[in-house]
């Protein structure tokens, strides 16, 4: 059959690179549509934007809605709020995944969550991460996985500790701070326990990124005297001095930080080299690098993160800083803060602010539905940020105060497809071919055979009264709406990167 293919810079499409996913169908049973010519005046660019949202476990703030919901229930929801995802256009979701040093999937290395069953340790009779892996890859979306590297049991927990729980296998790692429970940072025992976490998920889970959010050594907490009351770390401390170790204890509490980081990534690179590690620290830089008019709160003084320094490093693959602040409050002002991240930027990773979406959605003073909207734009406008992800998911499923629809009907109006990654590579997606299967309907297949993350398919209705180009993102199931006569359609296929493969041109 002749193929006559259409390059993506013939489309102007940027070029990049796709994941996996399963094609139905069979050639065998199908008839395929001939490809054709570009029409002239072909579509636009596919729109690039990351939009994602967290997916909180702890607490059971966004997942599963009640501790012990049966097995059955639990996978609703998750079928659920992927719908809502997927209806709303975003194309990522962040899912909470360790919590507590727990697993909400099947782990030998540490126990079962509590905010599963209501008891630390107990399974809930199936894999929760495996079913959203498959859930979200059916649709399309990509699924990072989001773990807490040192927090061990959060001041909302009920459950008693299970016997394989860190606290009671290595109590000596563990320190009680306020009301919460912390793995000393400066333990390196500790930090070896969790990159073999990381290193047992990454290897067995075929997730699209690795997410750490703001929680190094903990926000400080107060005695009664409202006196700041530092962290229990003296024995480590200790060790580290005894040992010959020369820098002081902040800048050796902001290296065990470092270290992990850095080995973070590394390990990302082996196992899944196609996976982001994504990192979403408190929204302010340190204080001699902040934009004039800037206060407020020093992670790099207090929680012992140089997140400027993992940024010039590139020990990262996408920077999430919370921007948890309405646009007039001017000592956190988001636009003002926004630029300055841009700015620390040497390496030119992704940078894509989180957005306080569920505060909006309140009574707090300065903020209103109509806020987010106005933050994604800000986003859009040159320097573009490339993206944003939501806090959190549970306001978008309840569509509180209308905030869903309006997104939907307005900055969401049309679908998008996360970024490239050009400082990654993975195997590039072939040209595709459209085939017609028995029932009629239309499926998108790579002509070889590999698997697609998504494809890009920009259709035009055969009538010239709507000349107008219409983009969808299919799944890998490559399934396509049976198009009116003579409509126009042109795809690609996407890799695990979403770099875009070349396109074909084809009228039915």
């Amino acid at each position: 059959m002749q193929r006559r293919h259409l390059i993506h810079a013939a489309l102007g499409w940027p070029a990049l690179t796709a994941g996996a996913g399963v094609l139905g169908g069979c050639a065998s049973a199908a008839r395929p549509v001939p490809p054709t010519t570009e029409p002239a005046d072909g579509p636009p660019p596919v729109p690039r934007e990351f939009r994602g949202v967290w997916v909180a476990t702890v607490a059971n703030i966004d997942w599963p809605s009640r501790r012990g919901l049966p097995a059955e229930q639990q996978k609703a929801e998750i079928r659920q709020l992927l719908a809502t995802a997927v209806d709303l256009k975003l194309n990522a979701v962040v899912l909470q995944v360790r919590t507590s040093a727990d697993a909400l999937y099947a782990s030998t290395l540490e126990p079962w969550s509590e905010y599963l069953t209501g008891v630390q340790g107990q399974s809930p009779g199936y894999d929760p991460l495996a079913v959203w892996l498959e859930e979200a890859h059916a649709r399309g979306l990509e699924l990072h996985a989001w773990i807490n590297p040192y927090r061990a049991r959060q001041s909302g927990g009920r459950s008693a500790p299970a016997a394989s729980h860190v606290s009671r296998t290595r109590p000596e790692w563990v320190k009680r701070y306020g009301d919460q429970l912390w793995i000393d940072p400066g333990e390196p025992e500790a930090a070896a326990h969790t990159l073999a976490v990381c290193r047992d998920l990454l290897s067995r889970y075929a997730v699209d990124g690795l997410h750490i959010d703001d929680y190094f050594y903990p926000y400080p907490v107060q005695d009664a005297a409202k006196q700041e009351v530092d962290f229990p770390d003296e024995a480590s401390w200790a060790r580290y001095g005894a040992q010959g170790g020369r820098l002081s204890r902040a800048d050796w509490r902001r290296d065990n930080v470092d270290r992990l980081v850095e080995q973070l990534h590394a390990l990302v690179r082996e196992l899944r080299p196609t996976a982001r590690l994504g990192i979403s620290p408190f929204g302010l830089p340190r204080p001699d690098l902040r934009p004039a008019g800037i206060e407020g709160f020093s992670q790099y003084d207090k929680l012992y993160a140089d997140v400027e320094l993992w940024l010039a490093r590139g020990w990262l693959d996408y920077l999430a800083p919370q921007l948890y602040w309405p646009r007039a409050q001017k000592p956190q002002a988001f636009e003002t803060l926004l630029r300055a991240w841009q700015g620390l930027n040497a390496q030119q990773r992704h940078v894509w602010p989180g957005l306080f979406t569920s505060r909006a959605v309140t009574d707090a003073a300065g903020w209103a539905p109509d806020e987010i909207s106005a933050q994604i734009e800000i986003c859009r406008t040159p320097p573009v940020s490339g993206g944003h992800l939501h806090f959190s998911m549970v306001p978008l499923a309840q569509n509180r105060m209308g905030l869903t629809q309006q997104l939907r009907q307005g900055v969401y109006a049309q679908p998008a497809l996360p970024p490239a990654t050009p400082w990654l590579t993975a195997p590039a997606c072939g040209p595709v071919q459209l085939l017609r299967l028995r029932d009629g309907q239309l499926q998108l297949v790579t002509q070889d055979g590999a698997p697609a993350r998504v494809f890009a398919l920009w259709r035009r209705a055969a009538h010239r009264g709507d000349a107008a180009w219409r983009l969808e993102i299919v799944p890998p199931s490559g399934r396509v709406p049976d198009p009116d006569p003579g409509e126009t359609l042109i795809a690609c296929a996407l890799n695990a990167l979403n770099a875009e493969g070349p396109a074909a041109t084809f009228v039915v």
